[in-house]
């Protein structure tokens, strides 16, 4: 089964890292993708960039409106994700704990399902 693992991380706070940190933060995230795809379980990964560059799209009445980011409502945004495929939630659990993003940040666990299940 697929699921996701969303980094939520605090608005602002890759900001109040030195270059060397967040740098080192990263690579920490890399080796742990990479030990994801040894153990075949990653199906793919990625960083997003800060929602200052980031625009909203929303279409009411037939016509789309946009808003760029930062957004000031936000506390958190999503950093990344990890799309992985494991046979139980547990098992995506038990990954999600691993991840060194958990340690500054929260890593949500997010089975991919149709819309319409609830």
């Amino acid at each position: 089964m697929s699921y996701m693992l969303l980094i939520h991380e605090p608005v602002g706070q890759r900001a109040t890292r030195s270059e060397a940190e967040g740098r080192a933060l990263y690579d920490s995230m890399l080796r742990f993708g990479d030990a994801l795809r040894e153990e075949g379980v990653l199906i793919g990964a990625q960083s997003l960039a800060p929602q200052s560059r980031a625009t909203r799209v929303r279409v009411a009445g037939g016509k789309a409106s946009t808003v760029d980011g930062p957004f000031a409502e936000a506390k958190e945004m999503i950093g990344g994700f990890f799309h992985v495929n494991v046979a139980t939630h547990e098992e995506a659990v038990a990954l999600a704990a691993r991840c060194p993003a958990a340690e500054w940040a929260t890593v949500e666990v997010r089975a991919l399902a149709p819309c319409y299940e609830s």
